[in-house]
C-alpha cells in the first residue's frame, strides 16, 4: 500500500493519505486530541503507541497525527505509515464497533427558531461549502458550535491539524470571519472555543 504524506501549515501535523477510504464519505471527522479519548478507534490507539504522537485526527479519506514539539517526523513517521497501512490492507475496522463518526458537540439547528434559524443554517452552508473543504486540505475540520444572536457572534473548534496550527488565529479572523460577515450581515465575530 502506498501512503502519501503531505505537510500541514501546523508544523506538528503531518496528513496521511492512503489513496482510500478511512472513515468514508460524507462523514463528519473524527478527532483523538488524547490517548484516553482513542477508546472509539483501534486505529488511533495504534497511532498512540507511537511514541512523540499526541493527536490523531480520522477524516474521510485521510488521517492527520500530531507529534510532540520534541520529536522528529522522520523518527516517528514509518511507525505511523506501517499502523496505518497494517490496519487498513488487513481490513481491521477503524471504529469500535458503535463508535460513530458524528460529532455530539457540534451545534444544532433544533436549537434555533424564525429568523435565528435562517441565520445558522447560511453560517452552517458557508461552513461546509466553503470553509470545511479548505480545512479539510489542510488535514483538519471546523466544527460549529453556537450562534449569539444579540451579540452576533459565531463560535466554532478547529479540529485536526488545524487545531495547534500557529495560523489558525488568522484563519479564523482573516478568512472565516471575513466570510461569514460578508454573506451573513448579522454575524459581528467569530471565536474559538475548545
Amino acid at each position: 500500500m502506498f501512503i502519501q504524506t503531505e505537510d500541514t501549515p501546523n508544523p506538528q501535523s503531518m496528513k496521511f493519505l492512503p489513496g482510500q477510504a478511512v472513515l468514508g464519505a460524507g462523514k463528519m471527522g473524527m478527532d483523538f486530541p488524547t490517548i484516553e479519548s482513542s477508546s472509539g478507534s483501534p486505529l488511533a490507539q495504534a497511532l498512540f503507541d507511537v511514541d512523540g504522537v499526541t493527536g490523531i485526527f480520522l477524516g474521510s479519506d485521510f488521517v492527520t497525527v500530531t507529534k510532540d514539539e520534541t520529536t522528529e517526523w522522520h523518527h516517528i513517521k514509518p511507525a505511523i505509515l506501517g499502523a496505518i497501512a497494517d490496519y487498513l490492507t488487513a481490513g481491521l475496522p477503524v471504529l469500535a464497533e458503535g463508535a460513530s463518526s458524528e460529532d455530539l458537540t457540534a451545534g444544532s439547528l433544533e436549537d434555533y427558531e424564525g429568523e435565528n434559524r435562517e441565520i445558522v443554517e447560511q453560517i452552517i452552508d458557508l461552513l461546509d461549502t466553503r470553509v470545511r473543504p479548505a480545512v479539510a486540505q489542510d488535514g483538519g475540520d471546523i466544527i460549529f458550535h453556537k450562534f449569539i444572536p444579540g451579540d452576533g457572534i459565531v463560535l466554532l473548534t478547529m479540529r485536526g491539524a488545524c487545531a495547534g496550527c500557529p495560523s489558525s488565529t488568522l484563519t479564523l479572523k482573516s478568512g472565516i470571519e471575513n466570510l461569514l460577515k460578508h454573506y451573513v450581515p448579522e454575524v459581528t465575530s467569530v471565536e474559538a472555543v475548545m
